[in-house]
């Protein structure tokens, strides 16, 4: 008798659960799509290129006049004695090292901006997925699973609302 009890309220228990569960509404957005599809996302992308296109011009520039110097001196190297030799080769040596910082602290300039902006989106996004779930009446909302139906993939208004 105490067993059937205990049975009994185990099914009670689990058919409550999945009754719990049926009436729950969820959502689940990909952040990802987000950042590589919205409107936003392609805005920030122009934004930057603008914003950094002068200083990559510029790199290139001193990468195209350096390497022909080093071709040149390649050219006259045997008629120089050794040490106009070292100073050739120190002096653009220098020139290349200075040209690979210029490099790295453009990339890391450009990589603090691109975080910026995607993390402005995202924030942005968050709000309007908040928005979404109060108006549509979600009781939870998920960003990036393993699986995700159609029914449940509110993505695409979650971009649709950061282009207006």
């Amino acid at each position: 008798m105490l067993k059937n009890l205990a049975l009994g309220t185990l099914l009670a228990a689990a058919l409550a659960a999945q009754c719990a569960v049926a009436d729950t509404k969820i959502g689940v957005v990909n952040p990802d799509r987000i950042l590589r599809e919205s409107a936003a996302a392609q805005a920030a992308q122009v934004k930057l290129e603008k914003e950094f296109a002068s200083r990559q011009k510029s790199l290139s520039i001193s990468a195209r006049a350096l390497k022909a110097d080093v071709e040149k001196y390649q050219k006259r190297m045997a008629k120089l004695n050794k040490t106009q030799r070292m100073a050739e080769e120190v002096k653009l040596a220098d020139r290349e090292r200075s040209l690979q910082r210029q490099e790295r602290e453009l990339r890391e300039d450009l990589n603090r901006r691109r975080n910026e902006e995607l993390q402005a989106i995202l924030m942005r996004s968050n709000d309007i997925i908040r928005d979404i779930a109060r108006k549509n009446k979600y009781d939870l909302i998920v960003q990036e699973a393993v699986y995700v139906g159609p029914n449940v993939d509110i993505t695409d208004q979650v971009i649709k609302a950061l282009g207006k």
